[in-house]
């Protein structure tokens, strides 16, 4: 069945989280992300720049769960796969930090894999500041659309493009067997796509995937490692397209251009050769 356009202006219930050390420190352990500012509770623990997902996943998952009201089977439903996502951060989230996220559908429209949805999630205090905003898109492959499509608010345009004739700087990612099992437990973030094969090839995949953002925070911390060790504060925002599958395990090619007014232009390619992440950005504040 197709998606209604009724779904955009849906808000998800308001969730509410303790951040405590061994969650910030798990998740970095997650993606085996040595730098002792992650790790070492003698002093500050630092955030690393893509944990706001964690916070993210329940208000991501009402979402996802009203699609079945508007339209959508439980198989459509399950034929989500996180698409683009544009997080930008304000100030970081530290131990003992109590916050709150909420998302809401602001835009729907028709591509040629299928429907794509736009939300806008916000982390935030109890006096309502922000602390993050996310602006994720989920296609739903091989689902059509009702009519037309409807924004109601324009996500940012992404700073910078790569281009070819780029020099890039180049890293090697090895992601192990275990990799999604591991990001699961340690960001909290489970959708079974990513550990159960066979929950995986009934959604039409033929084996379990590596979770987009965890492909992503291994190139943030690549990126960090080249460009602002031991500053993860520095990141401001970050994101890029989703436009291939990790399967595991794999060697990925983290490749990104020489920054420029704070900003890294960045993809990532698996063993084959084939983009993963393209269009990635990520903003360093000087």
């Amino acid at each position: 069945m197709p998606l209604k356009p009724s779904i955009v202006g849906f808000e998800s219930p308001v969730f509410h989280y303790d951040i405590d050390a061994r969650w910030l420190m798990a998740y970095a352990a997650g993606i085996t992300d040595p730098a002792p500012c992650f790790r070492d509770s003698t002093r500050p623990l630092a955030m690393h720049p893509v944990f706001p997902v964690c916070v993210e996943w329940d208000a991501i998952l009402a979402v996802l769960a009203a699609t079945r009201v508007h339209g959508l089977s439980a198989d459509e439903c399950a034929r989500s796969v996180h698409a683009e996502h544009d997080l930008h951060i304000f100030r970081p989230l530290t131990p003992g930090t109590r916050v709150s996220a909420q998302a809401r559908v602001v835009g729907v429209e028709q591509r040629r894999p299928g429907a794509f949805l736009t939300m806008q999630i916000d982390t935030f205090d109890a006096a309502g500041e922000l602390y993050c905003r996310t602006w994720q898109g989920n296609l739903f492959r091989e689902v059509l659309l009702e009519g037309e499509g409807d924004h109601r608010t324009l996500a940012p345009v992404w700073p910078g493009q790569w281009g070819t004739e780029q020099s890039p700087l180049a890293a090697t990612i090895a992601i192990p067997e275990q990799a999604a099992h591991v990001y699961t437990e340690c960001s909290r973030i489970w959708n079974p796509i990513h550990t159960d094969r066979a929950y995986a090839q009934a959604a039409g995949l033929p084996e379990i995937i590596l979770h987009g953002t965890a492909t992503l925070a291994y190139a943030v911390s690549g990126l960090m490692a080249q460009q602002a060790p031991e500053q993860p504060a520095r990141v401001r925002r970050l994101g890029g397209r989703f436009s291939g599958m990790v399967w595991l395990p794999d060697a990925l090619r983290l490749e990104s251009a020489p920054p420029s007014q704070g900003v890294s232009i960045f993809r990532v390619l698996n063993a084959e050769g084939r983009e993963t992440i393209s269009r990635g950005f990520c903003c360093l504040e000087a």
